[in-house]
């Protein structure tokens, strides 16, 4: 995969990190990223479509006191067209 390439559901999940970022009051991504205790260039990159481990996220939950449950709410990721094919 080239590196411009980005996976639609690391986009999905990256549209709804900055949502609820928002919805937590967060205006600025560099405030939450600073009291994540990243660089803003890191949380950019999440907000972005790069991938991210479950430490952060997990971290990032915690910190917009949400449920792993919640942060994923609403994000509904197709099955692959060859599991489809295998029922």
């Amino acid at each position: 995969m080239k590196k411009a390439e980005k996976i639609p559901e690391l986009v999905i999940i990256a549209n709804r990190l900055k949502q609820l970022r928002k919805e937590k009051e967060y205006n600025n991504y560099e405030h939450i990223a600073f009291d994540l205790g990243m660089s803003r260039s890191a949380y950019w990159r999440l907000e972005s479509g790069e991938n991210f481990n479950l430490k952060t996220l997990i971290k990032i939950c915690k910190l917009l006191d949400i449920t792993l449950e919640d942060f994923f709410t609403g994000i509904n990721i197709p099955k692959s067209a060859s599991r489809k094919n295998k029922k």
